[in-house]
């Protein structure tokens, strides 16, 4: 498990812009199960979460379309609600960084780890905003 004083500040770049952090099951699945549109951030201490997630959940959450929930939880520290989070990636493995979009509780577009390495914020955020188009 991270040190609190790592984790902290990282997800402050989250929740500073409105995002909701999940910390236990109980919030994800209440979280997940609303209706509407949901968006789950995987943080993490990771480079690409801090150099491509992070930054681009960030822009992409400004598109005029955009979920009606944004919420994250952060993977090495809230290691029960990740894992419940988890649960509702199926089929995708295990990953983190990772961003999930539900509408009405189903799983509706995912962004694997190794589809965040190497990337741009830019190119997240696109990515994410086609999916807000489409889905909110």
């Amino acid at each position: 498990m991270y040190p609190e004083s790592i984790v902290m500040p990282m997800k402050a770049e989250l929740t500073a812009v409105g995002f909701e952090d999940l910390t236990n099951p109980d919030a994800v699945n209440a979280a997940i199960n609303s209706k509407g549109t949901v968006l789950v951030m995987v943080n993490s201490v990771c480079g690409c979460a801090a150099g491509a997630a992070r930054p681009g959940v960030k822009l992409a959450v400004t598109n005029a379309k955009h979920p009606n929930r944004i919420t994250t939880v952060f993977a090495g520290f809230d290691t029960e609600a990740v894992a419940e989070a988890r649960k509702h990636f199926a089929p995708y493995p295990p990953s983190s960084p990772a961003i999930a979009l539900f509408k009405d509780g189903k799983l509706v577009h995912f962004v694997e780890r190794h589809h965040i390495e190497g990337r741009s914020a830019q190119m997240i955020a696109d990515n994410l905003k086609m999916a807000f188009d489409e889905f909110c």
